[in-house]
């Protein structure tokens, strides 16, 4: 019988997993990647055939359902994960789905976040190791969610009061820890992710995340090889 994998849901080609990928397989996991984001009906697997379950970003809305059908079979397969208590961890757009999966709200926010912000930490987490009280992130969202009934408020800034929040076994981050330079090269190559910011103003969010890259990468580090083993150990039951 074959070992259970990490399945990543990605909902656009230029949004991977990055620092994410690199820790999973570090951990010896395999990694299955799909986007399911266009199919009224995916074939999505059970949580106890999984090890754990990524859900990547995107420009879409959480509950955007008419345009991307598969955002409602993603939904339905966090529910399900969640019952499981299967390892979950969900980025930007993913942080949102989990977020609505657990009821919260989802909405516009009224200020977008674009470029390098700290957050605050203000709650612990086992998986989080924070050697600081504000972390420089690189940010980049227009919605944001309520925090979910029973789940526990890990981080925060000025703009948007939901950052990061522990609900059982899923961990959401609004921000990107997972780009690395290369990645956020190819962010800046795609028109929907630039769309109405200048040059100048995209050359100066890369000179930041140069920057911010030595205080992000331990922090990065941590939280996924965390994730990561928390995968490992639930595949290891699940064998």
């Amino acid at each position: 019988m074959a070992k259970p994998s990490v399945l990543v849901v990605q909902h656009v080609e230029w949004e991977r997993p990055g620092r994410i990928l690199e820790s999973l397989q570090d951990c010896g996991l395999g990694v299955d990647i799909v986007n399911v984001v266009d199919r009224k009906k995916p074939d999505l697997p059970a949580p106890g055939d999984l090890a754990g379950l990524v859900l990547m970003g995107g420009p879409m809305g959480a509950a955007d359902y008419d345009r991307h059908p598969g955002l409602k079979a993603e939904t339905k397969l966090v529910k399900a994960a969640l019952a499981a208590n299967l390892p979950l961890l969900g980025v930007c757009l993913g942080h949102q789905i989990i977020a609505r999966a657990l009821g919260a709200a989802v909405t516009r926010a009224r200020q977008p976040e674009y470029g390098i912000s700290p957050v605050r930490w203000v709650g612990d987490d086992d998986d989080i190791a924070m050697w600081s009280k504000s972390t420089d992130v690189l940010q980049w969202h227009a919605d944001e969610v309520s925090l979910p009934a029973g789940a526990k408020l890990l981080a925060r800034s000025r703009r948007t009061r939901v950052q990061a929040f522990r609900a059982g076994s899923a961990l959401g981050l609004q921000f990107h820890l997972e780009v690395t330079l290369p990645l956020f090269d190819e962010w800046m190559d795609q028109p929907e992710m630039v769309a109405d910011m200048d040059r100048s103003k995209l050359e100066e969010i890369r000179e930041g995340l140069v920057e911010t890259m030595p205080q992000m990468q331990p922090l990065a580090d941590s939280i996924f090889s965390a994730f990561a083993a928390r995968c490992l150990t639930f595949a290891g039951q699940a064998g």
